[in-house]
């Protein structure tokens, strides 16, 4: 009468880049789902996690020092990330 089913999703991450478009500031590093960290040129940690939305969609969230919050999405088209100052922040996942 009951069912139990399972769902396999495969949890997103990898090796990460993002690049400042004005600043040409870039930050890199990898992880997979819940456990993403990555460094920038300053040598500032940032941490984060992804989550796989309904759609092909996964948005990623990631904390910096002194509070510093960056969120954003990616597609099959690319992803595309935004801080806390407004600056926008372009990248790839491999």
């Amino acid at each position: 009468m009951y069912r139990r089913t399972h769902v396999h999703r495969r949890i997103p991450g990898g090796f990460l880049s993002f690049e400042d478009a004005g600043a040409k500031t870039r930050v890199y590093g990898f992880g997979y789902g819940d456990h993403i960290q990555m460094r920038d040129q300053q040598g500032n940690v940032w941490r984060g996690s992804a989550e796989q939305g309904p759609d092909e969609t996964v948005r990623y969230r990631f904390h910096g020092p002194a509070g510093l919050v960056i969120t954003g999405m990616s597609d099959s088209w690319g992803m595309t990330l935004r801080d806390d100052r407004g600056r926008i922040w372009r990248g790839f996942f491999e």
